[in-house]
């Protein structure tokens, strides 16, 4: 047997859902942050910088995240019954 399910909400709708954070404020404000040093004179090194480590910490907790979802996926030793 086959079950599909439609939802149509917003991401916004859809974290509320699950219980997740607004992380709303907080991106509006490192955005604003990010103008004013922008237009501040931030050097192409420091943005560079700034990137990498934002990526490598995103990288690093999709990594942890998809090694989480993968052992969860994987059949148990255990026998059933």
């Amino acid at each position: 047997m086959k079950i599909s399910v439609d939802v149509d909400c917003t991401p916004k709708e859809l974290r509320t859902f699950f219980g997740l954070p607004d992380v709303e404020p907080l991106q509006e404000e490192i955005l604003a942050q990010m103008k004013r040093r922008a237009s501040e004179g931030l050097s192409p090194e420091d943005m560079q910088n700034l990137m990498s480590a934002w990526m490598t910490g995103a990288t690093t907790g999709m990594e942890k995240l998809q090694k989480m979802m993968f052992s969860a996926m994987k059949p148990s030793d255990k026998p059933r019954g």
